[in-house]
């Protein structure tokens, strides 16, 4: 049986990486997160929805600010969540190409960090553990949003993830 951190690294990795020889929430050949934001620009990132609300970038910058709670949490702070300003991790709707890289690359770090220490997490239990694997949830919804914002993120179909 798998330990609890190997589990929650191997779902959180599927969707920052896309799965590897297993998938759980996407499907196979699904390239994650981080390289599907790659290949947006900081135009088509700070685009408004249709049907209105927040951008991808928006969305991204909460992401970031969920992430550095997170570690911030995990390195030794009682409850970063104290002073946490949630509606400000909203504010950049827009960014330039040089502030759309830095955005991504601070996810992409954030992102390894929490990475890295909930695979260690094989004793985490209640207010803990929910919050690993809420962390999940969290990035899962945020995805989702970003694919329905700009459907040219979208991963491969099961059909075409079976061929």
């Amino acid at each position: 049986m798998a330990a609890l951190g190997d589990s929650l690294k191997l779902l959180f990795t599927e969707l920052i990486d896309g799965p590897g020889d297993q998938c759980y929430m996407l499907n196979m050949g699904d390239a994650g997160l981080l390289k599907s934001l790659d290949g947006l620009s900081a135009a088509s990132a700070s685009a408004s929805p249709p049907s209105g609300g927040a951008s991808i970038a928006a969305h991204v910058d909460h992401v970031l600010y969920g992430f550095q709670l997170l570690n911030r949490w995990m390195a030794g702070e009682a409850n970063p969540w104290a002073d946490a300003d949630w509606t400000a991790s909203w504010k950049r709707q827009v960014v330039s190409d040089d502030e759309w890289v830095a955005l991504r690359q601070d996810l992409g770090t954030q992102a390894r960090k929490w990475q890295r220490a909930i695979a260690q997490a094989n004793d985490l239990e209640g207010v803990e553990l929910n919050g690993a694997i809420g962390s999940i949830a969290h990035l899962a919804y945020h995805f989702g949003a970003i694919r329905q914002i700009d459907r040219s993120l979208r991963g491969p179909s099961a059909e075409q993830a079976a061929s």
